[in-house]
């Protein structure tokens, strides 16, 4: 029997197995201004849906406890993952010391004018800003891009071209999904709304901190899926 090589055994992994959205998924080669966006949640979803890290497979995470859903798609940054660096940029721009990485991959809300009937999807996006979130003690930045030659959206560069209402409908949304009607303290709090260079240092620390956390994989799957 003739030998298996490498490149053999990943061309039958690639053919046998999905890939895991989190790892097995490059950024893309145009990183961070155009990257590729997995996609958890619908406007429409009553549930909240999440990347279960493991298996890599899209799970009912609870539901939605209160009235409150997302007004835009919203999903994770594939290849990122938030740690040092990422929250150092956070506690740079807060001047808040004791802030840490949530170590969970980057968070990205795509705004489109299309349809889009379901979840589990990738889509390649430009992000245009941000709201630099803080989740206890942890930065947890929400990316704000549009779909990557979106008939209405696609000419924004910046998250300044937005209509005020559709930041205000995300920033209540996360300001208010983990709160119940009558607390006094709030879970989460937006220190600032960014724009666009500042969204692609979050991502390119994103996949700094992402590479030093889980070594050279990241190169490994490319040229396995290549």
């Amino acid at each position: 029997m003739t030998p298996m090589h490498l490149s053999d055994n990943a061309s039958m992994l690639t053919k046998a197995f999905r890939a895991h959205p989190w790892h097995g998924i490059p950024i893309g080669p145009k990183s961070p201004d155009i990257i590729n966006a997995y996609i958890e949640i619908l406007p429409t979803d009553t549930v909240k849906y999440e990347l279960d890290k493991v298996t890599g497979l899209l799970n009912i995470d609870r539901p939605q406890r209160f009235s409150s859903v997302c007004p835009e798609l919203y999903g994770l940054v594939p290849q990122t993952y938030c740690g040092e660096r990422v929250a150092e940029y956070c506690r740079e721009k807060t001047g808040r010391n004791t802030i840490q990485g949530d170590a969970d991959p980057l968070d990205i809300c795509v705004l489109t004018e299309k349809h889009i009937a379901h979840t589990d999807i990738f889509m390649r996006v430009k992000p245009i800003g941000g709201l630099r979130m803080i989740d206890g003690n942890e930065a947890d930045d929400k990316i704000v891009a549009i779909l990557d030659d979106d008939p209405s959206y696609g000419y924004w560069t910046d998250i300044s071209q937005c209509p005020g209402m559709v930041v205000e409908r995300l920033r209540h949304y996360f300001l208010t999904y983990k709160q119940s009607p009558d607390a006094v303290r709030r879970v989460c709090e937006i220190t600032h709304v960014y724009g666009a260079e500042e969204a692609k240092e979050v991502v390119r620390r994103s996949q700094e901190d992402y590479h030093e956390h889980y070594g050279d994989i990241a190169e490994v799957l490319q040229r396995m899926y290549a």
